[in-house]
């Protein structure tokens, strides 16, 4: 049976506006040497995905000189101020063959490749025709796998939405996938940067 295909949409291109005044970039946080958004695209990178696809915007040069040397597709969102759905928006556009589409958002250090491949294992286990989410005992977190059918969905946000109001209403099967505390951990503040075991520079 062919397996479906899964492209990668790293966003990675907010403001960080609770990070504070200070200029510290919560992406260029560094965990074990490594700035915290290049981390994530290697994990990205080695997981069983088609493509690995990184929406920038805020300080897009920043971003993409931590992210130098690595095989994905970078695609400018000038649109970031505006909140998460024009970053969806902006990855799902440029994902054109993918049967589904991993979002997965820069900031959370607990996300392994191993994680990442049994939420696409259970995407392929569906036929490619479920959203597969990562939770956390129960509670929804991310990445999430959305099939190419929620396209037009995605394309009608507006604002400093995510996926999750299309999946209660997309009427399509949901796969939660256990992955432990990494589901809930993104780095939003200093402080977080910090408990989580990042370094700001």
């Amino acid at each position: 049976m062919r397996k479906a295909s899964v492209a990668i949409v790293i966003l990675a291109a907010g403001k960080a506006s609770r990070m504070g005044e200070g200029g510290k970039h919560k992406l260029l946080a560094e965990f074990d040497g490594v700035p915290l958004v290049r981390r994530s695209v290697l994990t990205a990178l080695a997981a069983d995905a088609a493509s690995v696809i990184v929406v920038t915007g805020h300080r897009r040069s920043e971003i993409e000189a931590a992210l130098d040397g690595l095989a994905l597709t970078f695609v400018d969102n000038p649109d970031y101020a505006s909140g998460m759905a024009s970053s969806l928006i902006t990855g799902f556009s440029a994902t054109h063959s993918a049967e589904g589409i991993l979002v997965m958002l820069a900031d959370m250090p607990g996300i392994s490749t191993t994680h990442l491949d049994a939420l696409i294992s259970a995407f392929r286990n569906t036929g490619g025709r479920a959203v597969v989410r990562a939770v956390s005992r129960g509670k929804p977190g991310n990445p999430v796998i959305l099939p190419r059918s929620l396209n037009q969905a995605v394309l009608r946000l507006q604002g400093d939405v995510g996926a999750r109001a299309i999946i209660a209403t997309s009427g399509l099967p949901v796969l939660d996938v256990d992955v432990g505390d990494a589901a809930l951990l993104d780095v939003d503040t200093p402080d977080e940067v910090l408990a989580a075991g990042g370094a700001l520079n």
